[in-house]
């Protein structure tokens, strides 16, 4: 209950974020508008006020299709490098940077390591360094915003809008996207900055303005902003647009900076509610990371002043408020690029013992309490925004569920055979562990069905549901039969010969390697094992074949119980075999269409 409050108060965090801006503008216009009760200027505040909260909605609404754009361009692309690049901390940070710079989102990244420290495929050491230059990618923002390409901004709307609208291509309509989303960007600012003119000369918000030379003052109005907004870039961007108005001088500007890196960490922070140890882990680092780094530089804002006011852009023909306004924005930039680049630089020699400190204060669960614990180990809300990435996160919950089944299909036959009603009981039970798992999966494909899918990632959704279904008929088939046919066994007393035992075996042994192949097809869209699966046909064919003419041979045979033996034996025959068509259904959800008919 309190993870939905909480993302349904990241959902209106834009428009309070709006209202808010709009409210403290109101409140620094009123005694204009006490002192002078004229109707013009009433007029002009009103003017004012609208534009500048319709400026910050294009802003951020830029802000959201880039990142859309971005995300479906380079989503799948970037997951693939974050994962095979992340051999060392040095290529872990530069693996973060690259793609936290290209997706935009430092949380998404995070969200990814995570994801990948639970299936193993990454060490949380490993993931330190990933998490340190997600910190660097999220400057490239601010970056692009300080170079105020204002003049190309409606060309770029333009041209983004007839790419989205009349291409058919879903990539170029992506392109398209982003493009239109970086226009409105740029458009956002310089309808902010036309609104905001006027308060040059309005000495009551130039004195709100001097209180952010206080540095504390600046960290913690940018941290709450950020919190709020749920944007690092964004708020990045935003003290840029004012920097660019000659309203926030270069250390205020820092200030609010670190501040904004600190805010970021409550979009991560609110994402590890209800989550595994893992996840809360990696929110820790990224939290502990940024805070480390402010607490560290903030008797240093002077220094960074003078170095980046050192290497940027100068403008000395102009003079006042207007060069503050030149050259300002690119000195915070830099600042904000210098900032992040150097805490990395400070703590990546540390990666190690930063992951032993938060493991000591994040400890794993004890196994009981552990073993309590049944839920989605992948599926992470804040992808949803990612269809491509989402998609790839069922694979693994699909790789999850596939775990459990099939370590009921290893341990089913010899609890028929041999074993007691506690070691049924125990396979009974697992069974509930993947019906949540697949009611989960279902649910997030829910989710994912209602964002903006192309045609393939729309075929992509309905193959991964068929396949969890299939998984989960497969448990089924294991709870609601198999089981079953262990009790009555134990019931009636059979006894299964030696060298039944030895068929029905043989014959589970194939099942088991078919499902395992069918989950790794599902799970990695690896067409080779799904390809072995089919090509077992044949041999699955065979082997119950041979299975069912030694029932037969046994049927005549004068042994105690032969009939109520030979029902129970053929009926776990069949069973496997529709065990295997459920995997051969699983396995042809990875296969090109031409395949898929065999």
């Amino acid at each position: 209950m309190l993870k939905t409050h909480l993302n349904l108060c990241t959902r209106a965090a834009l428009p309070l974020a709006c209202c808010v801006l709009g409210v403290w503008s109101c409140a620094l216009a009123w005694p204009a508008l006490a002192a002078s009760g004229d109707e013009a200027g009433e007029m002009a505040w009103g003017m004012m006020t609208v534009e500048l909260l319709g400026g910050l909605a294009i802003f951020l609404f830029g802000m959201l299709q880039m990142e859309e754009g971005l995300k479906a361009v380079a989503g799948e692309r970037m997951k693939g490098i974050l994962a095979r690049l992340t051999v060392n901390r040095f290529m872990g940070v530069g693996t973060g940077a690259l793609v936290t710079a290209v997706i935009q989102s430092s949380s998404v990244t995070t969200v990814l390591v995570v994801g990948f420290i639970s299936a193993g495929l990454m060490s949380l050491s490993q993931s330190v360094g990933v998490i340190m230059g997600a910190n660097i990618g999220t400057t490239i923002t601010a970056q692009i915003v300080a170079f105020k390409i204002t003049k190309a901004a409606l060309g770029m709307i333009a041209v983004g809008f007839a790419m989205l609208f009349i291409a058919r291509s879903d990539r170029i309509k992506h392109y398209g996207e982003m493009l239109m989303g970086l226009g409105m960007v740029f458009f956002g600012m310089h309808v902010m900055s036309e609104a905001m003119e006027p308060l040059r000369s309005y000495q009551p918000f130039l004195d709100l303005m001097k209180s952010m030379d206080n540095p504390l003052v600046g960290v913690l109005i940018a941290t709450a902003f950020t919190a709020l907004i749920q944007s690092s870039s964004a708020s990045t961007g935003i003290v840029i647009v004012m920097a660019g108005q000659g309203f926030v001088s270069l250390q205020a500007g820092i200030a609010l900076a670190f501040g904004a890196n600190i805010g970021t960490c409550a979009t991560a922070l609110l994402a590890v509610i209800g989550k595994p140890r893992e996840a809360v882990r990696a929110a820790l680092v990224h939290l502990g990371f940024n805070v480390c780094g402010v607490l560290i530089w903030l008797p240093f804002i002077g220094f960074i002043a003078d170095f980046v006011t050192a290497i940027s852009p100068t403008y000395p023909n102009l003079s006042g408020v207007d060069r503050l306004a030149a050259e300002t924005p690119r000195q915070i930039a830099n600042a904000h690029t210098f900032f992040n680049i150097a805490n990395t630089l400070i703590f990546i020699w540390f990666t190690t013992q930063i992951a032993r400190l938060v493991e000591w204060l994040v400890p794993d669960r004890p196994l009981a309490e552990a073993a309590l614990i049944v839920r989605p180990r992948f599926l992470q809300e804040e992808l949803l925004s990612a269809p491509s990435l989402a998609l790839d996160q069922v694979r693994m919950e699909i790789t999850h569920m596939g775990e459990t089944v099939n370590a009921m299909l290893q341990s089913i036959m010899p609890a028929i055979i041999e074993g007691d009603r506690q070691a049924l009981e125990e396979i009974r039970q697992m069974d509930d562990t993947v019906d949540i798992l697949h009611a989960a999966i279902i649910d997030y494909l829910g989710k994912i069905s209602k964002q903006q899918l192309g045609d393939g990632q729309s075929r992509e959704l309905l193959q991964l549901m068929e396949a969890a279904s299939h998984l989960e008929n497969i448990g089924d088939i294991v709870e609601t039969n198999l089981v079953v046919l262990g009790h009555d066994r134990i019931r009636d007393r059979i006894q299964v010969s030696e060298t039944t035992q030895e068929v029905l075996n043989g014959f589970q042994a194939a099942i088991t390697k078919a499902v395992a192949a069918a989950v790794q097809a599902v799970g990695q869209r690896n067409e080779r094992a799904g390809q072995v699966v089919i090509g077992m046909k044949d041999e699955i064919n065979r082997i119950a074949d041979s299975a069912a003419a030694h029932e037969a041979r046994r049927l005549v045979a004068e042994e105690p119980n032969r009939i109520a033996a030979y029902t129970m034996e053929i009926e776990i025959i069949e069973k496997q075999k529709r065990i295997y068509y459920f995997a051969k259904r699983m396995a042809k959800t990875v296969m090109p269409a031409v395949l898929q008919g065999q």
